[in-house]
């Protein structure tokens, strides 16, 4: 999100005007601008389209670079998701958003190790942002070890936002890795008193409770949670993408 300048009439400080004026002088922060609308608004395809010429004529714009990376995860194209999320890393090596992402694409290929390495990286740099420690939990239990410390993760991001269906979620899927079903299955069902229509969750807990089958997802060049059933309707993925 982008903050909008003042108005001159609502400063006092004409310089400080000029400044944020001269903050959007830049033609490349529109097109990424425009970019991010169109993601957002779910056209990852145009967005993409609008981003590229921006990027080539501005290589070193981090937040170019990190939006690329989102639109490249929505579109399955993972190897070039992992690229712009490694050009964000260098130019802003102090921005957990990239290295996030470069976690997930990772995780994506199969390659766990710099995944899970990835992702601690990102907690390091802002501890207390729940995203990243959710993010090393899926890391974790992409690669089916250290279970322990997928929970603790998993426990950490709940603690932080506590009113996030989301977090009980991955708390609860990490809970049952480990085997403690009844835990688990109370996560789950707090998940779902704080958002009643998420399938996915509901999907979990029936499985816990033996009235449904678990998904077998074919592999893809390493692993993942869950494909999409319709191109032209997004769901919810298992994790939260930065």
């Amino acid at each position: 999100m982008t903050e909008l300048a003042p108005s001159p009439g609502m400063t006092a400080n004409p310089a400080a005007s000029d400044a944020s004026a001269r903050a959007f002088a830049d033609p490349s922060d529109l097109g990424v601008a425009r970019a991010a609308a169109l993601f957002e608004h779910m056209q990852p395809e145009k967005a993409a389209e609008m981003l590229h010429p921006v990027l080539a004529g501005r290589p070193d714009s981090a937040p170019g670079w990190i939006l690329m990376a989102r639109i490249r995860l929505a579109l399955d194209q993972v190897d070039a998701a992992l690229d712009a999320s490694n050009r964000a890393v260098d130019l802003a090596p102090e921005d957990p958003r990239p290295l996030a992402i470069a976690s997930r694409a990772l995780t994506l290929l199969g390659r766990h190790e710099e995944a899970m390495s990835m992702a601690y990286r990102a907690v390091i740099v802002e501890p207390k942002n729940p995203l990243w420690h959710d993010r090393v939990a899926w890391a974790l239990l992409a690669a089916d070890r250290q279970l322990g410390d997928a929970e603790q993760a998993a426990r950490t991001a709940v603690g932080l936002e506590p009113n996030e269906a989301h977090y009980y979620f991955t708390h609860g899927v990490t809970l049952a890795a480990l085997g403690h079903v009844d835990q688990a299955r109370q996560a789950l069902e707090t998940s779902l008193r704080l958002e009643p229509e998420n399938p996915v969750a509901r999907h979990r807990l029936d499985v816990l409770n033996g009235a449904a089958q678990p998904v077998v997802e074919k592999k893809k060049r390493g692993w993942r949670l869950f494909g999409r059933k319709d191109r032209g309707k997004p769901v919810r993925p298992e994790e939260f993408r930065p």
